[in-house]
């Protein structure tokens, strides 16, 4: 079976997306497949070791007994740098929460929340820019790259603590991924409530929630080349 790779971790393992699993039929486990990969790349396997690299399986973030079948989507994941019928409810947290490659338009997300509920008296925005100093090194471009499905579903679930944990009425998120050029737009939070001081406390937890848990991963263009932007290793 194939193992996915993200940011750094594709460096360690030769340039490659994504490396081959010869494991043997079914009844394994993470801790096997750990196993295999530090016999391939002693410096991936290290890292696991030190449980500085995830590994998900099927979208879930796995322990070491967890169980592995041939059929699952396994990947490697380096530290991070969320009375209508239910289809309808899909895509409104479709609309709300998005990983999309094209930039967005602030004033016109605002008016989406805003337009949520007529009880919104306050609405909070966090607005994340690529700046050309990174660092202490100057920063031509950036470059996102994302884990498809799980990044989604991270940000929904950020998405509905918010709403839960916080006295709030809507919540809005967006990343891209790609190419970014300095100056231009990467993340947008827009959270509204009934009182501002609500807003406030919800839109810093929602982004501080989101640099930690969701599996994006930045690389920033510099003089001396590309480099993997993470909190560790």
């Amino acid at each position: 079976m194939t193992i996915k790779l993200f940011g750094m971790l594709k460096d360690l393992a030769g340039g490659q997306d994504e490396v081959v699993w010869h494991a043997n039929g079914n009844g394994h486990s993470v801790k096997d497949l750990a196993r295999e990969l530090t016999a391939q790349f002693p410096q991936l396997g290290e890292l696991i070791q030190e449980k500085k690299v995830m590994i998900s399986v099927n979208h879930e973030i796995a322990t070491d007994d967890t169980s592995i079948q041939t059929e699952d989507e396994v990947a490697l994941l380096p530290p991070f740098a969320g009375g209508t019928d239910v289809l309808s409810i899909a895509e409104e947290v479709s609309i709300l929460v998005r990983v999309q490659r094209e930039n967005f338009s602030v004033d016109q997300e605002i008016d989406r929340v805003r337009d949520s509920s007529k009880m919104i008296g306050g609405i909070n925005v966090f607005l994340g820019t690529a700046r050309e100093r990174s660092l202490g090194r100057d920063v031509s471009k950036i470059t996102f790259e994302y884990y498809e499905g799980m990044a989604q579903k991270t940000l929904r679930e950020i998405r509905e603590r918010a709403l839960k944990d916080f006295d709030i009425l809507e919540v809005l998120i967006i990343h891209r991924y790609g190419e970014i050029d300095i100056g231009e737009n990467i993340v947008l939070i827009v959270v509204g409530a009934e009182h501002r001081a609500d807003a406030f406390k919800a839109c810093q937890w929602c982004i501080d929630e989101l640099k930690q848990i969701t599996p994006i991963w930045k690389q920033e263009t510099t003089p001396a080349g590309e480099v993997w932007v993470e909190q560790h290793p």
